[in-house]
């Protein structure tokens, strides 16, 4: 990776799905059902590939498998992407570049791990992208397309102001330690051949910082 400049993206993830509360998949097993439809969406908090700035920029993926990804055992995975629109050229190569595996890091080896999917587009789009300061929602939406929502997980014997949270989680999609669940308000996507409206399942948000190369 000679040709690749060094690179840094950190920020936030969320992802809603089909899965029941917890989603078996943040635990290295097979989703609900053996079957997964989901959003993962990211918000580029600080950025930069070489001297391109990613700062603010935003990415969604929609996507469905069956089988365990974790265990390098998923069929029939098929993902589409979004791009910022806001971004320009230099910019959507950049974060091709680093969210495909291309340019190393924790998204190329998750790319191993995961197996090959079958890529359904890329698309520019408009997204709005949402995180409570104190994890309390998230959401991303583009308009006529993806409609992801989440608000934090409690219940009766959580305490007052306090987070439903797993520590080193061993099916970190971000490889990030610290993951608060949520109650999914919004999963909804008609887009790249994949359609599905779906509420009242299981959410996560974990924070990413990679870097590469090397």
């Amino acid at each position: 990776m000679a040709d690749i400049p060094k690179w840094r993206v950190a920020g936030d993830w969320f992802d809603v799905c089909s899965c029941d509360i917890p989603c078996p998949c943040e635990f290295a097993q097979p989703p609900t059902n053996d079957r997964c439809f989901g959003v993962l969406a990211y918000h580029v908090r600080e950025g930069r590939f070489g001297d391109v700035a990613l700062n603010g920029l935003n990415l969604v993926l929609v996507a469905s498998f069956s089988g365990n990804l974790w265990a390098g055992k998923a069929r029939d995975l098929r993902m589409g992407l979004f791009l910022d629109a806001r971004a320009n050229d230099r910019q959507r190569d950049a974060l091709g570049m680093i969210f495909g595996g291309q340019a190393g890091g924790f998204p190329a080896w998750l790319n191993g791990v995961t197996g090959h999917a079958q890529m359904l587009g890329m698309e520019v789009a408009p997204i709005k992208f949402e995180v409570a300061a104190d994890l309390t929602s998230w959401s991303a939406e583009i308009a006529g397309k993806v409609n992801a929502a989440a608000r934090a997980l409690g219940g009766p014997t959580t305490p007052k102001g306090k987070l439903v949270q797993t520590l080193n989680p061993p099916g970190s999609e971000t490889g990030g330690a610290v993951a608060t669940w949520g109650d999914t308000t919004a999963n909804r996507v008609d887009a790249m051949g994949l359609k599905w409206d779906i509420t009242g399942k299981s959410s996560k948000h974990i924070p990413f910082d990679w870097s590469g190369p090397g």
